[in-house]
């Protein structure tokens, strides 16, 4: 006889156990009652077709389900825990690369004799570290050598070879007074004279008694260096110069040209020959 569906077991286990397994009705009073007769065991209340059929693919498939989860719990956790010690290293890597940067800034940018003159150290606290002199990566189709000068976020590289380039922080003209453009840098002065342009003494009357120039000095507009900003070899009347207002570093407020802290201009200085170009973004 073939057994194989459930039903025809469970016909087959009726007719042959009856004496065994009492009818339905009864089995239900029993149970409600929480009694079993002694000469009943009591597992014929599960019936036999109720039992899985005894497999070894069905346990194998259950226990690969069941070690599933604590398998991908473990998974998850060892990520986790990867992830967490990549984030521990990287915030240690930071720390450890913001204080090289300030070393150096310190270094770069401390109280110095330049001259006839004394450059005061710069006060770090009032200027942001990305705005510290520092080699970046900066792809660029300019040739290394190439002074760019992006306006927007107020920084000038120095282009270098193999996507680098050397940054500066600087302050650029108000709205207004801002330049674009491409040209050469054709003149470089140490310690320069500053003489305002005519519409420049127009606009600010107190400034015609530097008509013939202002003396050379940190105090000078134009600080411890200019360089001289030319296109088809007409002065343009921008130069780069430096300042001892670290506070307007990363600000528009110049008249028209680019500023850098002295330390910064110096530097820039001894690295760009005459007829560097330069753009301005």
């Amino acid at each position: 006889m073939n057994l194989c569906s459930g039903r025809q077991r469970q016909v087959w286990w009726s007719q042959h156990n009856e004496h065994l397994n009492p009818p339905l009705t009864a089995r239900r009073q029993l149970l409600s009652i929480g009694r079993v007769p002694a000469h009943l065991n009591p597992s014929i209340f599960v019936q036999p077709w109720s039992i899985p059929m005894s497999n070894p693919f069905r346990r194998l498939r259950s226990s690969l389900i069941s070690a599933a989860p604590s398998r991908r719990i473990f998974l998850l956790g060892a990520a986790a825990l990867a992830a967490g010690g990549s984030a521990t290293a990287s915030a240690g890597q930071d720390r450890e690369a913001m204080r090289a940067s300030l070393s150096e800034a310190r270094r770069y940018y401390a109280a110095t004799h330049d001259g006839p003159f004394v450059i005061e150290a710069v006060d770090l606290k009032k200027l942001r570290p990305a705005f510290y002199r520092q080699v970046v990566d900066y792809e660029t189709k300019e040739a290394p050598g190439t002074v760019v000068v992006d306006t927007h976020s107020r920084f000038l590289y120095l282009t270098g070879k193999a996507g680098t380039a050397l940054r500066y922080g600087v302050g650029i003209g108000r709205e207004g007074f801002s330049w674009s453009g491409r040209g050469e840098i054709l003149i470089k002065k140490i310690w320069p004279t500053w003489t305002p342009p005519a519409e420049m003494i127009r606009r600010q009357p107190e400034l015609a008694s530097y008509g013939s120039g202002m003396s050379p000095g940190p105090d000078n507009p134009l600080g411890a260096r200019a360089l001289y900003i030319y296109r088809g070899g007409v002065d343009t009347l921008y130069r780069l110069h430096g300042s001892s207002d670290v506070t307007s570093i990363g600000q528009a407020v110049s008249s028209g040209c680019v500023r850098l802290l002295q330390q910064d201009i110096i530097d820039l200085y001894e690295r760009v020959p005459e007829h560097t170009p330069i753009v301005v973004l």
